[in-house]
């Protein structure tokens, strides 16, 4: 494997890559020394570069993880598959649909594997609350609500420049829509989406975001990335025909709550809760499903059709924004 780009991500793929069978990690490039000094700690023997195209060149990768901003994604992706390269990318996919279905179509006209890091999926908190909504544990499941966020002042990464990061709706999007399809498997009958620019000048992502989901059945999700919520609203809030799932954030986490899994109850008709023990989530399960699929064709649990089915939704959602929430249906694939 090689590593394109190596920050704080690239160094949990390099922890994943160590502990998983069938992967080595054989070449980092990054243009900063310190950080392949970093990725060396724990794969001392690789070659590192400070060209991508170098690197990609070299015969010394099968498969490419690109952890470069979101509006590179695209073209990271194309140069390895145009060179027989499996290839990993970070969330967004793409920043379009239309770039997400090109390289899907070139991996498979390749046999490639072409897949995102979807690492939120894999989060305890979400995969009990998951089990728990399967089980039926709190009847049909009609309303879900997400949030990240919090009043603070934005970043000045490429996280809060909309050219880069596609704005405030992919940037959390990214993760939690995907866990929202990953629980509703019903066609989408409409997106709204609203953007609110109101405080913070000195970055173009929205201060605050919101995406509504419609599916086709009248059940709604929604999706609120926010840097003006003085007073945060649960991390997840479910509503069931039954009972209701609550996941508050963790105030041990504070400032960075999304660092760590929300403390889930389960509420019954009478208003009464019960605290839920989070699931256990091997480690890694993510690399050790990829490995398994490059050894022998083994499915993993995500796929290249889902995550181009989240920046559908977003795009949808951005296009809604621009109109004051009208309601736009995206184009999705089965």
């Amino acid at each position: 494997m090689g590593l394109l780009a190596y920050g704080a991500i690239g160094h949990e793929h390099n922890l994943a890559v160590q502990a998983t069978d069938g992967l080595e990690l054989t070449a980092v490039c990054d243009v900063n020394p310190d950080r392949v000094a970093a990725a060396r700690e724990l794969a001392p023997d690789l070659a590192a570069f400070t060209d991508a195209t170098e690197m990609l060149d070299s015969g010394l990768v099968d498969v490419v993880v690109v952890s470069t901003p979101p509006n590179t994604h695209y073209d990271w992706a194309k140069a390895a598959l145009e060179r027989g390269i499996h290839v990993v990318l970070e969330k967004p996919m793409a920043l379009t649909t239309e770039q997400c279905d090109e390289i899907m179509a070139m991996a498979d006209d390749k046999d490639l594997t072409l897949v995102v890091y979807q690492n939120r999926r894999f989060d305890p908190d979400f995969v009990t609350m998951r089990r728990l909504i399967g089980e039926g544990a709190i009847g049909e499941v009609f309303h879900y609500d997400s949030f990240v966020g919090g009043y603070q002042r934005p970043c000045d990464f490429w996280h809060s420049d909309a050219d880069v990061s596609g704005g405030a709706i992919f940037d959390w999007g990214s993760h939690y829509i995907d866990q929202i399809l990953a629980v509703f498997d019903v066609p989408v009958a409409h997106v709204s989406g609203v953007n609110h620019k109101r405080h913070w000048t000195h970055v173009t992502n929205a201060d605050h975001a919101t995406v509504i989901i419609t599916f086709v059945d009248g059940t709604q999700a929604t999706f609120t990335n926010s840097d003006l919520a003085a007073a945060r609203r649960p991390k997840f809030h479910v509503f069931g025909t039954t009972g209701a799932i609550v996941g508050e954030w963790d105030p041990a986490a504070e400032p960075a709550v999304a660092d760590l899994p929300a403390r889930l109850s389960v509420y019954a008709p009478d208003g009464s809760s019960t605290p839920v023990t989070l699931d256990e989530v091997a480690p890694y399960t993510f690399h050790r499903e990829l490995a398994a699929h490059l050894r022998d064709g083994s499915p993993m649990q995500v796929s290249a059709r889902q995550s181009r089915n989240v920046v559908a939704i977003m795009e949808a959602a951005e296009e809604s924004a621009r109109t004051l929430g009208s309601p736009v249906t995206p184009f999705m694939l089965p």
